[in-house]
């Protein structure tokens, strides 16, 4: 089911006190903090207007997991257009104590790849034409129901980039015509990006991560960009290999 923020603000009775609304409490915090500005501009935007959708998953190891992030983005896709300009999905899995206390960041990283993977399986819809499916080319991306999307990864691991750190395991699914429409005005888009880069500076404490680049370009691989590191090393440096490429094996 895709929520709304209205539909999160105004729950009652024991639904205001589970694991979905303190998720999306905490969320909501980091959106909206007046002193210490979440970088991505646009995100903001989208939770302040109402644009973003959320979904609640259970825990991520459960099998069942994969399956219902599919049917949440099949919907999301379907429907996404009519959210609004800056919307994303924002998917929560509820991230049991043991979980936290377990997973270090290369094991968030492994299950992000695996539940990428799991959804994949569950897409009945050709992969888009123009797309390559080779991921190490620069304009390759995650695609799902004819649908082209920029995955993001939050972590309770993450401590250092904070950007990417949060209480719950997080994915933030934005499709490419949202981000097509941000780039419309050229002008305005480099200048709303120079802005990102500078919060990113503030936020973190660390400078920009050697991986994050502007998609299209010839040294862009945007699979690097979905789940970064800790710390500032680039995905060669850490000896990262891509994920993706045995996503597009033939379906059996």
């Amino acid at each position: 089911m895709l929520l709304t923020r209205y539909d999160m603000e105004n729950r009652t009775g024991d639904e205001a006190e589970d694991w979905h609304s303190d998720a999306f409490r905490l969320f909501d915090e980091k959106m909206s903090d007046p002193i210490h500005k979440f970088p991505c501009i646009p995100a903001t935007i989208g939770h302040k207007l109402g644009h973003l959708r959320y979904g609640f998953l259970e825990d991520p190891k459960e099998v069942a997991s994969a399956s219902k992030l599919a049917a949440l983005l099949e919907q999301y896709g379907a429907e996404s257009r009519a959210f609004g300009s800056y919307t994303s999905l924002i998917a929560i899995f509820k991230t049991p104590a043991d979980l936290v206390r377990t997973h270090a960041v290369d094991d968030y990283r492994l299950l992000f790849w695996e539940l990428l993977s799991k959804v994949h399986a569950y897409d009945v819809k050709e992969w888009p034409s123009d797309i390559p499916t080779d991921p190490d080319h620069h304009v390759w991306e995650y695609c799902f129901g004819g649908e082209k999307y920029f995955m993001y990864c939050a972590t309770p691991a993450h401590h250092s980039r904070v950007s990417r750190s949060f209480p719950y395991f997080l994915f933030a699914i934005t499709p490419r015509w949202v981000l097509d429409r941000f780039n419309a005005n050229p002008k305005t888009a480099a200048s709303i990006k120079r802005q990102i880069r500078d919060r990113i500076v503030d936020y973190d404490g660390l400078g920009i991560h050697p991986d994050l680049n502007q998609y299209g370009s010839e040294h862009n691989f945007e699979w690097k960009q979905y789940f970064l590191g800790d710390d500032s090393k680039s995905a060669a440096e850490a000896g990262l290999k891509c994920p993706f490429a045995h996503l597009h094996s033939p379906k059996k």
